[in-house]
């Protein structure tokens, strides 16, 4: 063979290695990644001395890595990266002198870091990331290291102190071990080549030096998120060149913002940060401080935050009028966050033609007046969440004309008036998410929007992506009331669907469009006016898991087609004037007194109130069978849903005065003694009629 490399990279190789590999003495780079071998690596490296470079990444290999591999004296590069191999790495290596670049990352190795990673002269990358190596990290001998990736294992203890001798590491990522103790900011003042130091996901805490001003001077990427860090964060770093700074889920108090020149993105949510609120420079993208203890008020200054996209405030104790600028300062803005604040005032009213809105969340403040109607040019915005303010306003029709919104939320305002009709012709055809509880909405039901609801109708979750509302960068959250609670969702799952509209002054009928929704996942229509029955299209509904009809006038019998619904876990019809047997089977069987009570007209389990004979259930299918030739139950059922009764005695009139009486008497005198028969069989069981 006179080729001493063997490139085969993306061939869309299957299977495994052949032994005879062994034979290619004179090779000196074996690349095989990007292919779909498979199986053990064979142990055929003892002949090949003069290898350079073996890379095997990116494919399905299995089991251990081979002893021979102590033999590649020679080796410079060595990557089996992106594989499924596992257990130890071999300890029994030695003479590495030129080995420089060693990747093993994404597979699943354990055991201890062998010391012969720790003692290579030329080493200048290592990456283990993504496997489930524990114990300490060792010392390393030589300062070559350019790139240390050791994130995403189990180790535990401290960061060695050789790592802040290496005067040409660049790269340093940590995250997501068990690793421990106290960083001085002093310890990374030989680091100034260092650009990315990612320690998120440990338990290691962080003082503050009194010279640590001008340090990390090519930093870019600093994430110390998820730690121990407390007290005051005034760390002084890339004053010129830091873009990303995440301090996230700690418990610092303070922060000391430094005149950062290329400062993108700033997270500092969830901590214990009190007093002002910080003001990002100008040139920030992403700006959350939210979960925090701040207070004061939002400075005018960050309307000159032109280049910001991501505005995130939620949970402080901010108040104050809100800037005008806030729905103009910046074209790139898509999510503007103020949920759970003390701020006052009205919603600002002007909104740049063009924006990027995605997401305005303004719940839980003091804001009254009306809806701007300049929300109508955000063409982008997905979510439109206004609740528990003081808003009074009627309900905000042209909002249906957002060819992209999929969630609105107006509950707990001032919000009064009929809903009506739209002059939109398929308004909210986007929407999936409605709430309009505890308002003053007054009328019916408004059929013409809840025919228009086509998100929440056929929903194909086994052809679809499921993916959370959001992006890489920021995904919406919200406080949804189903299953009869507050649940906050921290994700909004793109095919999750529910309509509240508890506490209004809704009245008349519930209306049969409803059923059409069957992708509706929670339905509460409690504490209103509506009358009339429970229709039947609502068992089309086959993905609902929460039905609250409770504290209305609704009247007639409980639907056995409810059964139907094999998701329905909560059920709340209490307080309504329903009669009659409940239905039982399937999920029915789960619902105790608290779904029924209220309604001194309904019998059977669980409720005490045993049903009687005079209580006449729906027609079973064998009686329906029986009586197939000469008999049309159809008539007989035209009152199913609202009341059996109705329904028999309409058909008793047809039969009494265009049917053979001795037909009627025949099928009456059999109804009643199957009633009878079963009524008796079911005592002999010691089970309940229902």
């Amino acid at each position: 063979m006179t080729n001493s490399i063997l490139f085969l990279f993306d061939c869309q190789f299957l299977g495994s290695i052949p032994a005879s590999l062994e034979n290619l003495t004179q090779i000196t780079s074996l690349i095989l990644f990007g292919n779909h071998f498979s199986g053990k690596i064979p142990n055929v490296f003892y002949n090949l001395r003069n290898l350079i470079s073996l890379d095997l990444s990116g494919n399905n290999f299995s089991g251990q890595i081979p002893p021979s591999i102590g033999n590649l004296t020679n080796l410079y590069e060595l990557d089996f990266s992106d594989n499924q191999l596992e257990g130890a790495i071999p300890s029994s290596v030695y003479g590495f002198s030129s080995l420089s670049y060693v990747r093993l990352q994404d597979n699943l190795f354990n055991g201890t870091i062998p010391s012969w990673l720790y003692t290579l002269p030329s080493l200048v990358e290592l990456d283990l990331s993504h496997n489930k190596f524990t114990g300490h990290i060792g010392e390393f001998q030589f300062d070559s290291l350019e790139k240390i990736d050791l994130s995403m294992n189990e180790l535990h203890g401290s960061i060695p102190t050789s790592i802040f001798e290496f005067v040409n590491l660049s790269s340093l990522y940590l995250s997501s071990n068990n690793l421990s103790g106290v960083l001085e900011t002093s310890k990374f003042e030989k680091l100034i080549n260092l650009t990315d130091l990612d320690l998120s996901n440990n338990m290691l805490s962080l003082t503050m030096s009194v010279h640590s001003n001008s340090m990390l001077p090519n930093i870019q990427t600093l994430d110390l998120s998820h730690n121990n860090i407390s007290g005051m964060f005034s760390w002084n770093v890339g004053k010129d060149t830091l873009g990303r700074l995440n301090l996230s889920y700690n418990s610092i108090s303070g922060f000391e913002m430094q005149p950062w020149k290329s400062m993108q993105i700033l997270d500092l949510h969830s901590n214990l940060l009190q007093g002002k609120l910080p003001t990002p420079t100008n040139s920030t993208y992403f700006f959350s401080v939210s979960h925090n203890k701040l207070s004061g008020e939002i400075s005018p200054l960050i309307c000159k935050a032109s280049s910001m996209g991501i505005f995130d405030l939620s949970h402080n104790n901010l108040g104050g009028m809100l800037p005008h600028c806030l729905g103009n300062f910046s074209n790139d803005l898509s999510v503007l966050n103020l949920r759970r604040n003390q701020f006052q005032g009205i919603i600002p009213q002007t909104f740049l033609k063009g924006n990027s809105f995605r997401t305005l969340d303004f719940n839980s403040n003091q804001l009254e007046g009306l809806v701007p109607q300049s929300l109508i040019i955000c063409k982008e915005l997905e979510v439109l969440n206004l609740g528990n303010n003081k808003i009074n306003d009627t309900f905000p029709h042209w909002l249906g004309a957002l060819p992209k919104l999929q969630v609105l939320v107006l509950r707990s305002n001032h919000f009064h008036g009929q809903i009506g009709f739209s002059k939109i012709k398929s308004p909210f055809m986007s929407l999936r998410i409605i709430d309009l509880a505890h308002n003053d909405f007054e009328g019916d039901l408004p059929e013409m929007y809840l025919r228009s609801l086509k998100a929440a109708m056929n929903i194909d979750e086994g052809n679809m992506t499921r993916k959370y509302m959001g992006d890489d960068n920021y995904q919406d959250s919200m406080m949804v009331t189903i299953k009869g609670s507050e649940i906050e969702f921290v994700k909004i799952l793109n095919t999750f669907t529910t309509i509240d509209f508890l506490s209004n002054k809704f009245q008349g009928v519930i209306l049969e469009c409803i059923g059409n929704l069957n992708s509706l996942r929670g339905l509460n229509l409690s504490h209103n006016y509506l009358t009339g029955c429970i229709p039947l299209s609502f068992k089309n509904l086959k993905m609902l898991e929460s039905l609250d009809l409770s504290s209305n006038k609704l009247s007639g019998r409980i639907p056995q087609e409810l059964t139907s619904l094999t998701f329905l876990e909560v059920l709340n019809l209490s307080q309504n004037h329903l009669i009659g047997f409940i239905p039982q089977g399937s999920q029915f069987q789960t619902f105790g007194n608290d779904s029924y009570y209220g309604n001194p007209g309904l019998c059977g389990f669980p409720l005490s109130n045993r049903c009687t004979t005079d209580e006449i259930p729906y027609p079973s299918q064998e009686i329906e069978a029986k009586f197939e030739s000469g008999f049309d139950w159809k008539i007989t059922l035209m009152g199913y849903g609202c009341g059996l009764v109705i329904g028999l005695s309409l058909g008793c009139l047809i039969f009494l005065s265009g049917k053979p009486e001795w037909l009627v008497w025949i099928i009456d005198k059999n109804i009643h003694k199957k009633i009878v028969r079963n009524k008796r069989s079911t005592r002999g069981r010691g089970a309940r009629i229902s």
